[in-house]
């Protein structure tokens, strides 16, 4: 598991004199040991997956350990141990688990503010960066449906229908060989948030419609005015050019 300490055991009770061991990853020396004339004589080399871990070998056994494991520790380790000019090689094949997102769920469509009739809603339960994992839906106890994947991928989801107002329990798992993280699906809060924000959005609306007319009122009166006001003072400025002849 990500950020566990892994131990690869050399098999050996105790190293002899001369005797060399040396361990390998994806082909590239990563640690050595020899034995000579009763001292021991430790390497080991600058590779990048491992900037961050840490490794140690065993004087007494050449036993290797690895701390802060992370996903990019899979792969195959071997040992080989040299004695004279003999050799002997183990292999081992290991698999580091990243740690199990929390699944996160949420409404994948919301129905149209004007229908009158909400029947159903989508639910998506979705995890990122998993590897090896089965991602499920489930109605309390009852198995709904479930994907699964065995490669690294960017995104996991899986979709959930679910009839308006219905009061059933449901949730969303995410399980690897090891572990597994569970997200409960609470139904009314979803709806709450969906129901606000189609009543804000229709309040809004209407509000901006009311507004719309208010002032489309106003100027349609203000025009009526200015009108009224300039034939009253075309009508002044006639009846003054009348009394002047």
């Amino acid at each position: 598991m990500e950020g566990d300490t892994l131990i690869l055991e050399s098999n050996v009770t105790e190293i002899q004199t001369c005797d060399e061991i040396e361990w390998t990853f994806g082909n590239i020396r990563i640690a050595r040991i020899k034995r000579v004339s009763g001292i021991f004589t430790t390497s080991y080399e600058d590779d990048l997956r491992f900037i961050d871990s840490r490794l140690q070998l065993d004087n007494q056994t050449g036993s290797l350990t690895i701390t802060n494991t992370r996903p990019e520790h899979s792969g195959v380790y071997k040992r080989t141990i040299m004695v004279r000019n003999e050799q002997s090689i183990n292999s081992y094949n290991v698999t580091v688990y990243a740690l199990l997102p929390i699944p996160v769920i949420f409404i994948d469509t919301l129905p149209s503010a004007s229908s009158s009739e909400r029947s159903s809603r989508i639910f998506l339960c979705s995890v990122v960066n998993v590897r090896d994992v089965t991602l499920s839906w489930y109605k309390g106890n009852s198995l709904l449906s479930s994907i699964s994947v065995s490669d690294l991928s960017i995104s996991l989801s899986l979709p959930l229908e679910v009839e308006y107002q219905e009061n059933n329990t449901y949730s969303c798992v995410v399980k690897d060989p090891f572990r597994n993280q569970t997200t409960h699906l609470d139904i009314t809060d979803f709806y709450l948030i969906s129901d606000s924000f189609h009543c804000c959005g229709t309040v809004e609306a209407v509000t901006r419609l009311v507004i719309t007319a208010v002032v489309g009122m106003a100027a349609v009166a203000a025009v009526v005015v200015l009108v009224y006001d300039i034939k009253s003072r075309t009508g002044e400025k006639r009846t003054n050019i009348n009394i002047r002849k």
